[in-house]
């Protein structure tokens, strides 16, 4: 059965808003109050959307009818809703000391979890005072070196980089992540082996390629201290659900930290996995941004559909990608302090929600997961906006700003600012053929013809809005959980298990049984396909010659 593009409830509003152009739905003044929502030092702009009242109350109460309240209220709760793995989904719980509203997690997920937090502000304080020798930890520390891959390195690589300017100057972060070894070779060419403390962050602690980065450094700090294994294994944290597995590896008990499987990957930042964050800008800052995803939690549980800034930003989605039959959404944010977001986003999206069944085992009865890509404005404005301006395709976007950068120059804030806002109105608005001809110059009628029809923009083309006061741990807290609430609804509306990931599963399995052939152990390579076989081939002569 093929996915159903548009469901039938929407489609007198697709064919009623395909006669109007965005250009005309912007002439209504009242229409940007109507879908402009802010909490706190967020605010939320979806007037340039191509949708308008009716079609709006028509998702609004198909959501309605959906039961979502009782499928959020279930999750905050803790029930299994991750129905693959019989799994609470508890993220949310990580935060809730941020939270103004009474807990529902079960208390003794509450326990460990404050615990842990505990324990987070312990280390980081101990290192703030010099006094990490106390905790076990070299005496002396300059650089974190965090090694994940997935949800334990995007988060906290996202919000690291995000929060710069909040930094303490007497510590370096850095992010080890792929398993291709220049970038291991890159780090140990800069930095001193006895002064750099590495987290290791891997649930399972099997994963790959967390391993070998983490095996190269520890050779790299055992050369250091002349083999010295205890010297040595001062140097490292983990953050795992493995405990025995990291012990066996070398990291002492008391330098491990949970993870739970209450929580996935891509919904970890807040927990242990964001322990090179909390020593990168303190745990005040740490504490921060709890509060502020809390606070989009508390919204997210206390506020109707038609004020829910993740309710409409689903309802929004699920518009475009289901009514519209768009394939693909960019995320360009105009700062470059959130230069990782999309990565981050592409994550979170499509590995919740990249999915073909129900929970049931039944194939979606509609598209799932657009694409999500992108990258920072204005640097986006110089590559690829031609297609997205003129293009055959339509692809919605999202522009994220700042209204107070962390930095005095204000000219370039203001000029980047005015690049967004004008990008927006562009796509939204367009320049139509005779608006063009107006303004052609010189020669015949029929070249100015040409030259007009050159520099026609179609227009309607949707874009939302989400502005951040400032960049700071508050508003990136409240920014990342609107976008965890945002996928929550969507795996609700398009009836899919959003936090589990099997998608990922095939490809790993298929490469542990490669590596041997291309280490040479195997040398029988039938029980590969034809393409791996002549590709695994090619390799092995490549490398004699």
């Amino acid at each position: 059965m093929s996915p159903q593009r548009s469901p039938s409830f929407l489609a007198a509003h697709v064919e009623r808003l395909s006669r109007t152009h965005l250009r005309d739905l912007l002439k209504d003044r009242e229409r940007g109050e109507r879908l402009r929502h802010r909490v706190g030092p967020l605010l939320l702009d979806l007037s340039r959307q191509k949708i308008d009242d009716a079609a709006l109350r028509a998702l609004g109460e198909h959501v309605e009818a959906s039961g979502w309240q009782r499928a959020r209220d279930a999750m905050f709760a803790g029930e299994p809703i991750n129905t693959s793995e019989g799994r609470a989904v508890l993220h949310t719980a990580l935060r809730a000391s941020g939270s103004r509203l009474p807990p529902v997690a079960p208390s003794d997920a509450r326990k460990e979890i404050e615990h842990t937090l505990h324990r987070i502000e312990e280390l980081v304080r101990a290192v703030e005072r010099g006094e990490s020798a106390g905790m076990g930890l070299p005496a002396k520390i300059t650089d974190v070196v965090n090694i994940g891959i997935g949800g334990s390195d995007l988060g906290p690589r996202l919000a690291v980089r995000a929060l710069a300017p909040f930094h303490a100057p007497e510590l370096r972060s850095h992010f080890l992540t792929n398993v291709d070894g220049q970038s291991a070779h890159e780090l140990m060419r800069q930095l001193d082996p006895r002064r750099t403390l590495v987290i290791v962050v891997s649930k399972t602690f099997t994963t790959q390629e967390t391993l070998l980065n983490a095996n190269v450094l520890r050779d790299w700090i055992l050369r250091a201290y002349d083999s010295d294994a205890r010297a040595a294994s001062r140097h490292f944290l983990a953050v795992s659900a493995n405990t025995a597995e990291a012990e066996r590896w070398g990291v002492a008990t008391s330098n491990i930290y949970p993870m739970w499987d209450f929580v996935g990957g891509r919904f970890s930042l807040w927990s242990a996995v964001g322990l090179s964050l909390a020593l990168a800008v303190g745990i005040e800052h740490f504490r921060a941004l709890l509060s502020g995803a809390a606070r989009i939690d508390d919204h997210f549980r206390s506020t109707p559909w038609h004020e829910n800034l993740p309710v409409l930003l689903s309802l929004v989605e699920y518009w475009n990608r289901n009514a519209l039959g768009r394939a693909s959404r960019a995320v360009v944010p105009y700062a470059d302090l959130l230069g990782d977001l999309t990565s981050y986003l592409q994550q979170l999206e499509m590995e919740s929600l990249g999915k073909q069944v129900t929970p049931q085992g039944e194939p979606v009865a509609q598209d799932t997961s657009p694409v999500v890509w992108g990258s920072v404005g204005t640097n986006a404005q110089h590559a690829y906006f031609q297609s997205l301006h003129q293009g055959t395709d339509t692809v919605p976007l999202e522009f994220i700003g700042v209204v107070r950068p962390a930095h005095p120059l204000r000219a370039n804030h203001d000029a980047l600012l005015s690049n967004l806002l004008a990008q927006a109105a562009a796509l939204a608005l367009g320049k139509t053929f005779d608006e063009a001809l107006a303004e052609a110059k010189g020669g015949d009628e029929a070249a100015r013809r040409v030259l007009a029809a050159q520099r026609t923009f179609p227009g309607d083309r949707p874009s939302t809005v989400i502005l951040l006061d400032s960049l700071t741990p508050e508003s990136l807290g409240a920014l990342i959980a609107l976008y965890e609430h945002k996928v929550f609804m969507l795996g609700h509306l398009w009836n899919i298990n959003a936090f589990d990931q099997w998608g990922v599963e095939l490809g790993k399995g298929i490469a542990r049984q490669i590596l041997p052939a291309l280490e040479g152990q195997v040398d029988d390579l039938t029980g590969f396909d034809s393409g791996t076989r002549a590709l695994i081939e090619e390799i092995q002569q490549r490398r004699e010659g």
